[in-house]
């Protein structure tokens, strides 16, 4: 019998999370020849998440639940719950049921075939077409300023299946706040991919906002490339260099038309504004690389446990 982890992240699920727990129990009970743990993390949830989470855990030993001392944020709780499976392979699925339970059996069937690593990958999706087309666009941005080599999947959101090979290598990197889908690709691994319709979401909210959008986007050109800030460093030079030609152009201008060249105030102030805005947006983007350093130093826990069932 092999042992299977199914790990499944949540921030206050409770119409959803019930329904959850069933198909993923009813995937798992349906194959033979495995057994399995289903670790749900709860983000500290202020609805009534916990209290259902535990009553099923009162019937199912099979359902294990971490429940986070506070709210530790859309990256390091999911993390860390990975982090906690003990089996062969371990199953990632979201807890809104945007990613189908019953895509597992086909994810298991790559692996047994050899794959390390089976990510499912949306083809098409409920969601917003703007924000379809934003989240291919940042992909295929992502891809080209990292690299080929590394190999990043497009329109994968993490639902998947991961062998216990791929997530030692991922404990040892002792990433505090990992980009895990571009970590995955950076092992290097062959990838089974599976294609899926991504069902809209039907009950609750959405807990992702612009906030966490540009969080993580922000995380996953931070991690995996340098070429923002040489873009940067040489876009300073050539505006330094134009600066100069501009300003030389002026003072030759000046020299020659003494009586009636007249300098004007509108072209100082369109360059006191174009070069103001020019350097804040690089501030911040080395303030963004810098804020990423700064979390690796500062080596703070994942998350912080507040409680423990049925492991």
């Amino acid at each position: 019998m092999k042992f299977l982890s199914v790990v499944s992240p949540c921030y206050n699920e409770q119409d959803n999370i019930e329904e959850l727990y069933r198909r993923v129990k009813a995937v798992m009970d349906s194959l033979d020849g495995y057994t399995y743990e289903h670790i749900i993390i709860d983000n500290a949830s202020t609805d009534n998440t916990v209290k259902i989470l535990k009553g099923l855990a009162e019937q199912d030993k099979n359902l294990k639940v971490i429940v986070n001392s506070r709210n530790f944020g859309h990256i390091r709780s999911p993390y860390h719950g990975l982090m906690q499976a003990s089996g062969e392979a371990v199953i990632y699925l979201a807890s809104d049921l945007q990613d189908p339970p019953e895509k597992i059996p086909e994810f298991i069937k790559k692996w047994e075939e050899g794959y390390k690593i089976v990510l499912a990958v949306k083809t098409e999706s409920e969601e917003s077409p703007l924000m379809f087309i934003l989240r291919k666009m940042y992909y295929d941005f992502i891809d080209k300023i990292s690299g080929s080599e590394i190999g990043m999947v497009k329109n994968s959101t993490g639902f998947g299946l991961y062998d216990k090979k791929i997530l030692d290598i991922v404990r040892e990197v002792k990433d505090p706040y990992p980009y895990f889908r571009g970590l995955i690709c950076e092992i290097g691994f062959e990838k089974a991919i599976i294609e899926f319709a991504q069902p809209s979401r039907k009950r609750g909210i959405t807990k992702n906002n612009f906030y966490t959008l540009y969080d993580i986007a922000m995380l996953g050109i931070t991690s995996h490339t340098k070429v923002p800030l040489r873009l940067a460093t040489i876009g300073g030079f050539l505006l330094a260099a134009a600066s100069l030609g501009v300003a030389l152009g002026y003072l030759i201008a000046k020299l020659i038309f003494w009586q009636y060249f007249s300098m004007g105030t509108a072209p100082l102030l369109i360059g006191i504004f174009f070069f103001g805005s020019v350097q804040l947006f690089f501030t911040g983007l080395i303030g963004e690389y810098i804020a990423a350093t700064h979390t690796q130093v500062l080596n703070r826990p994942v998350v912080v446990e507040k409680e423990r069932i049925n492991f």
